[in-house]
């Protein structure tokens, strides 16, 4: 199944990791670091795939365009900007963007996500579960320029974006493929919950 519209694919990978203890980028999950996994769920749908990274950010050899962003430390919205901006010079309208931290991520969920709210023209397209997951969600990339002025005026939470813009959601409930981790048990349970 081919997704039904061009898709770029934004990977935030330059997180700070603080609960996690180390760079959750290069954390091994079944054999492979989740940068390595988030790469391989999203290039079935998307291409060009962009990964965003903190400067100086060691990272494995991916299938993938490296980005850098230029100050460590701000947030995930100025790394969404930076990865739209450089979808939007690839000639791309959409790009998925998720974190990295996402285990058990597939392409169907982008699939689900690529429905009738993108080909209404939403700008954001985010799944829900009981909470918006800001990074697992379709943006159009020339959202960069809203950020940007977000940024600017000094917010650094994607909800800042969404809730000023046309955000479409779609309820997805019992979604393992949105499971995130942020510490190392919960990388564990990740891999407990996908045998049982």
């Amino acid at each position: 199944m081919t997704t039904p519209v061009p898709l770029a694919a934004v990977i935030l990978a330059g997180g700070a990791s603080r609960r996690m203890g180390r760079d959750k980028a290069t954390a091994v999950y079944e054999g492979e670091t989740l940068v390595e996994r988030t790469v391989s769920a999203v290039r079935p749908r998307c291409a060009p795939v962009f990964v965003v990274a903190a400067p100086g950010q060691a990272l494995p050899n991916l299938q993938a365009e490296i980005l850098r962003d230029d100050i460590r430390g701000v947030g995930p919205l100025l790394a969404t900007g930076r990865g739209l901006r450089a979808a939007a010079q690839a000639g791309l309208e959409l790009a998925f963007v998720c974190a990295v931290d996402m285990p058990l991520l597939s392409a169907d969920l982008i699939d689900e996500l690529t429905g009738p709210a993108v080909r209404l023209g939403a700008d954001v397209v985010l799944p829900w579960d009981g909470r918006s997951h800001y990074l697992a969600g379709i943006y159009r990339t020339g959202l960069h320029e809203r950020i940007a002025e977000l940024v600017e005026a000094g917010e650094r939470s994607m909800r800042a974006l969404v809730e000023t813009v046309d955000t479409q959601r779609v309820v997805m409930p019992e979604q393992a493929s949105l499971t995130n981790v942020n510490t190392v048990a919960e990388l564990r349970d990740a891999a407990a919950t996908r045998i049982a």
